[in-house]
Formats: structure tokens, C-alpha cells, sequence
């Protein structure tokens, strides 16, 4: 549904200053501690965010992202824009499709330096589904909607050639769109179930639609449903979630899933200007949902992300803290939070940002208005 709305160091003596932890300033690395409780908290709260700026090479809006590793990264927009860079965005370079010069490339899934796919969100023959396999020399076009009423939101693929589109209802029924094997699209509407009035989702951010594992999968509607599969879609369940919708310009804009049960997702209303209830999370699979603290984001949140790869740090609290680490963002403003929404942080001065993703702690970027871009470190 179209919206309407165009390293950090570890300081060391930061990290003396927290009671109960022994670190060391030399260059020896001390024994492993584990930390739990409020002492995990307070160490990796420490570790914030820095933010730097890149120069995308266009003044379109961006509105989705999608990076590959630290280094290989894509981005889309208006205008039928598209952004890539090899180097983790010391250089983007910023082209249009051909033939694409009208369209919204409302989401974008980067597969490496060479192959990527992108989506158009619009009325009838404007959704389209098109992919690279050459850089961004030559793109094929996979997928063009026939029906007038027919409009596409975004996409999220399981692995590079199996991937699922969700589409805005039309008389009752989501005209979700399923790939196997990275070249044809399938309608598998029939198996969701009913669209209610005016039910569809939010082109916002390309992330409408998060996929886990194999088979798992959730979409989130401008109702605040959340419909999950976990057979890659053949069958699908609905619940309902605590963000308030159905407005057609409030509801569920956003979802993603750091396992097969614990995920969270944001919404709010694109025309408020105040802070509402934005941000609610489930630990049942998408089962059930509760809110969260407000997440500092006027408006509503349209992107969000998990900071992908900090479970690395190892199975201690430190870790397990860095696993539920995330980056919410909307035009209003952006922020994030060490422990899933129960606390939150602003990050200054980001705001006309729409969407955001994370290749790992050292590399996340967010993208927004006016092309601009902002790389993300923890």
C-alpha cells in the first residue's frame, strides 16, 4: 500500500567505571567473564552507536537497503533508483533502470556484488519485480502485475533464488507472490488467509515480509495482523498484534525475526506527529505480541533491523544482550535499544530516514531522503 508520504572502542575508562566487571587495559585479554542482570546491560549499553555520514550519488529518495557482507551493499528508491557500493560505502555509485525512470524501488535484495533484485511498488503494471546479474549493466524483468488493482509492497527471500512478495488485498485476497527458483514469480494467494477491508501493507522500508531459516516467513498488514508460515509458505496462520491500525495510514509497517520465535516488529500512524505505541515484540513464533516502551520515533516507525552477527561475541551476557540489539528508524527520527524495546536511545539528528539494515555490528546503514545515507557502528 503506497503511504502517502513521500566502532564504537571500548573506551577503557568507560568500562572501568562499571562496577562488578574486571577488564584490562593491556593488551593481554583477560579471562572470559560472564556477565548477567543489570551489569550486561550496563556494559553493553555502554558501546554506542557511531554514525558517518556517505554520499549516494543521487538526490532521490532511497527507501530500502540491503547489504550483501561489511563491504558489498545495495540500496533503491524513486525515480527508479538503484545504489551499490563495494566498499562498504566509501563509494556508492547511483544509476537508473532503464525503461524504470517513473517507478518507486520500494525494496531491493542485494545477493553480492553482481546480482540483486528490485521491486516497484505502484498501481497495476508499476509493481514489478526486476533483477542484475551483471552489477546493474543489463536487468531482466521477472514479474509485471496485469491487474489494474494490483499493488506490491515488498519482498524477502529465504535464500538467493527462493523468495516471497506481499501485495496489497484485492476483493478479500492477498495476491502474495512466491519464487523457487530465482526467475519466475507464482501467485500464492489461495493459501493466506482472507484480505479484510482495505487490508494491505506498507511500502515503507521493503520490510513488510521477514523470512527465518528454510521455511519460516511473516508479513505485517496495515490492519496490525501478522500472518506467519513455517513451511515457506503453504499455509498460513493470522494474529492479531497490540499496534493500532486499519486506518489506512496506521498499522504495522515493519517485522523482523532474530530466531524462529523471537521477533518485533514497529507501526505507529504516518500522519501523527506525537509518539504512540510503536514497537511490540513476540518470543511464541508471532503467536502473541506486547508491547514495548515507546520507541522515541514520532510518527511512525517504518524500518527496522536486528544488529545481525553480534551473537558472535559468544554465549556469555555480553553476547546474549548484543543478539537483542536494534535499529528502529522513520521519517520522524531513529533510535535503538540493547535489550529488544525495553530501553531505548535516540539517535541525534536522524530523522527522514525510512529504512535500515545491518550486515553486522560494524556495518549498518540507514537510508532515506534526499538520497542520503547513514553507515551505523557498534
Amino acid at each position: 500500500m503506497d503511504n502517502r508520504v513521500n566502532s564504537t572502542s571500548r573506551r577503557c575508562g568507560t568500562l572501568v567505571a562499571i562496577a562488578a566487571v574486571s577488564l584490562t587495559c593491556s593488551g593481554e585479554a583477560p579471562a572470559p567473564v560472564r556477565l548477567e542482570g543489570a551489569t550486561a546491560a550496563a556494559l553493553y549499553s555502554a558501546r554506542l552507536p557511531t554514525t558517518t555520514p556517505q554520499q549516494s550519488g543521487t538526490t532521490n529518495r532511497l527507501q530500502a537497503v540491503s547489504p550483501v557482507d561489511e563491504n558489498v551493499v545495495w540500496a533503491s528508491g524513486t525515480g527508479g533508483t538503484y545504489a551499490v557500493t563495494t566498499d562498504g560505502g566509501e563509494t556508492w555509485t547511483s544509476h537508473v533502470v532503464p525503461g524504470a525512470e517513473t517507478l518507486q524501488f520500494r525494496d531491493v535484495r542485494g545477493v553480492s556484488a553482481r546480482t540483486a533484485y528490485l521491486l516497484s511498488a505502484g498501481s497495476g503494471s508499476d509493481s514489478r519485480i526486476y533483477q542484475t546479474e551483471d552489477g546493474g549493466k543489463t536487468w531482466e524483468l521477472q514479474f509485471q502485475a496485469s491487474d489494474p488493482n494490483a499493488f506490491y509492497d515488498c519482498f524477502a527471500f529465504w535464500t538467493p533464488r527462493r523468495g516471497l512478495t506481499m501485495g496489497d488485498g484485492v476483493n478479500g485476497r492477498f495476491p502474495v507472490l512466491r519464487t523457487r527458483n530465482g526467475e519466475t514469480w507464482q501467485d500464492i494467494g489461495n493459501n493466506l488467509p482472507a484480505a479484510q477491508a482495505g487490508e494491505g501493507a506498507f511500502a515503507a522500508s521493503g520490510t513488510c515480509v521477514a523470512t527465518q531459516g528454510e521455511k519460516r516467513a511473516w508479513i505485517v498488514t496495515t490492519n496490525s495482523r501478522v500472518f506467519a508460515t513455517r513451511d515457506a509458505g503453504d499455509s498460513w496462520a493470522a494474529y492479531g498484534t497490540p499496534i493500532a491500525g486499519g486506518t489506512g495510514t496506521a498499522g504495522v509497517f515493519t517485522v523482523a525475526f532474530r530466531d524462529p520465535l523471537h521477533g518485533i516488529i514497529g507501526g505507529g500512524d504516518f500522519t501523527g506527529a506525537g509518539i504512540v505505541d510503536n514497537i511490540a515484540r513476540s518470543s511464541d513464533g508471532g503467536k502473541t505480541w506486547q508491547l514495548t516502551p515507546q520507541a522515541p520515533v514520532p510518527g511512525a516507525v517504518f524500518g527496522l533491523s536486528y544488529v545481525q552477527g553480534s551473537g558472535d561475541e559468544g554465549e556469555d551476557g555480553e553476547g546474549h544482550r548484543a543478539r537483542k540489539t536494534v535499529v528502529v528508524t522513520g521519517p520522524g527520527g531513529s533510535a535503538w535499544t540493547a535489550d529488544e524495546g525495553d530501553s531505548w536511545n535516540s539517535l541525534p539528528g536522524a530523522t527522514g530516514y525510512w529504512a535500515v539494515a545491518f550486515a553486522s555490528p560494524r556495518a549498518g546503514w540507514l537510508v532515506g531522503t534526499k538520497g542520503r545515507i547513514l553507515k551505523v557502528s557498534f
